[in-house]
């Protein structure tokens, strides 16, 4: 492995910094961007078929009733993953990132695979359930150490200046395993029909994840630990109890991160988990007109999350965030009242469906575009994977894997088509005070943070000419 001396910052230990070559940077996205394809790929599946999976599990009764039930499960499921960011995170700080990620791949895609081999309810009755919440269980333990640590890994690999544009392809690796999961979901339905998809089809989803798996364990032992943390090992500052000094010293940073996030995960999972349900169910828009535009929308922020946060290496992350903030708090009424007025009778206006869907991506592709340059750079190396797990997994167990049951139950209790929206506005709310307080940490080494509030002043030094930078 290549590297290459930069020169320390002032403040900075004896020891001067090294920055990988470029190739080994690039490894380091692609490895750490497939598990996150991965994971996404897995909740794909889940949300766009939902229905089909309710009545293959759970015996539901009707469309409605089996998308409840598998929205259920995701909740449930959800309450697993702080478990397993206390126990995979921590591990992260004292073990090293590497490890702890291959790891998780393999029990990503594993449980995802076995999944495509249970009996159905038909076959062995609620046992079915039970195997199905205990293999989604596994898949949500493994899961809370996988995104802090992912997002961890590109930032310690990533130049600092360059650390928007790098981390923007571990969301790049979110959207297209949730379009992979969405397409393959689409597409066996369009091939094979309602009915073979309900009495097998369902299981060529899951099936398929297997061998995803086996491309991101090769990618991820193909590496070394980042350069950050083999800096930590070699000082001999690695953390003997991480999870003890988060706990102690940094709860006020996780607490900082699960504000931020509340509204990425609000905006996640209404956005790629639930409107397809909406569309179909709730506005009662019919056939694979809803696949599609959703996919369509899932394209247009693959197109734009890459520039975005390349530009976030320019002018900084909070000008985006803000951006984002202040777009859902205003724009998810007009959006889904666009949805609401597309369909006319039997005539649906796509460019209206697609407008209304569009306001929503446009305001979560910004988040998405830099949330894996801004978190990472919230904790100090020593807890950094802990901290940054937990604090994310405990928001995502509260207020994303909950979301589209949670929003799904009040539209149908209530009747009013607009609650997607006023939940997407309350999460802006909540979200907007922590970004506000969020230093700009844009330029600044990772090696010079202390807390989400705090980090060293001075910038990284401009590299002498004709020294690489990786």
């Amino acid at each position: 492995m290549t590297e290459h001396a930069v020169p320390a910052a002032a403040g900075e230990p004896d020891t001067a910094p090294y920055e990988p070559a470029p190739g080994d940077v690039r490894k380091a996205v692609a490895g750490s961007a497939m598990g996150n394809c991965i994971e996404w790929y897995d909740f794909g599946v889940f949300g766009f078929m939902p229905a089909i999976l309710g009545q293959v599990f759970f015996n539901a009764g009707s469309t409605s009733e089996g998308a409840l039930a598998t929205f259920a499960l995701l909740a449930v499921t959800f309450v697993i993953r702080p478990f397993g960011s206390f126990v995979l995170g921590p591990l992260g700080d004292r073990l090293g990132r590497q490890k702890v990620l291959a790891l998780t791949v393999i029990m990503m895609s594993g449980s995802t695979f076995c999944i495509g081999l249970l009996p159905s309810w038909e076959t062995i009755g609620p046992a079915a359930a039970v195997l199905v919440i205990l293999l989604r269980a596994l898949q949500g333990f493994s899961a809370g150490g996988e995104y802090g640590g992912a997002a961890t890994f590109i930032a310690e690999y990533a130049p600092d200046r360059k650390r928007g544009f790098l981390g923007s392809w571990l969301e790049f690796g979110t959207l297209v395993g949730f379009f992979l999961g969405a397409g393959v979901v689409t597409v066996s339905t369009v091939l094979l029909g309602d009915e073979a998809m309900r009495e097998w089809g369902w299981r060529v989803p899951f099936l398929i994840a297997g061998p995803l798996g086996l491309v991101g364990l090769y990618l991820r032992t193909k590496l070394e630990d980042t350069p950050v943390f083999r800096e930590v090992e070699k000082q001999k500052k690695v953390s003997k109890s991480p999870l003890r000094e988060l706990l102690t010293h940094h709860w006020r940073s996780i607490l900082h991160l699960i504000g931020l996030v509340i509204l990425l995960n609000v905006g996640d999972w209404i956005m790629l988990a639930y409107v397809e349900t909406y569309l179909k169910n709730v506005l009662g828009l019919d056939g694979n007109i809803p696949l599609f535009i959703v996919m369509g929308v899932i394209l247009a922020m693959l197109a734009v999350i890459v520039p975005l946060g390349s530009l976030s290496d320019r002018i900084g992350r909070k000008p985006i965030l803000i951006a984002c903030c202040a777009g859902f708090l205003t724009l998810p009424i007009p959006a889904f009242s666009l949805m609401q007025n597309s369909k006319n009778g039997e005539e649906v206006n796509i460019l209206m469906l697609a407008g209304g869907l569009s306001l929503i991506g446009a305001c979560l592709v910004l988040f998405l575009s830099v949330v894996a340059s801004t978190l990472p750079a919230m904790f100090p190396t020593q807890v950094r994977y802990g901290a940054f797990s937990i604090g994310y997994n405990v928001s995502t167990a509260a207020f994303a894997g909950t979301a589209p049951y949670v929003v799904g139950s009040l539209v149908t209790s209530t009747g009013n088509t607009l609650w997607p929206a006023f939940y997407l506005m309350g999460a802006a709310a909540i979200a907007a005070v922590p970004i506000l307080l969020l230093p700009e940490t844009n330029g600044v080494s990772l090696r010079g943070i202390i807390s989400s509030r705090k980090c060293k002043a001075d910038k990284v030094p401009k590299v002498s000419a004709g020294t690489p930078t990786g």
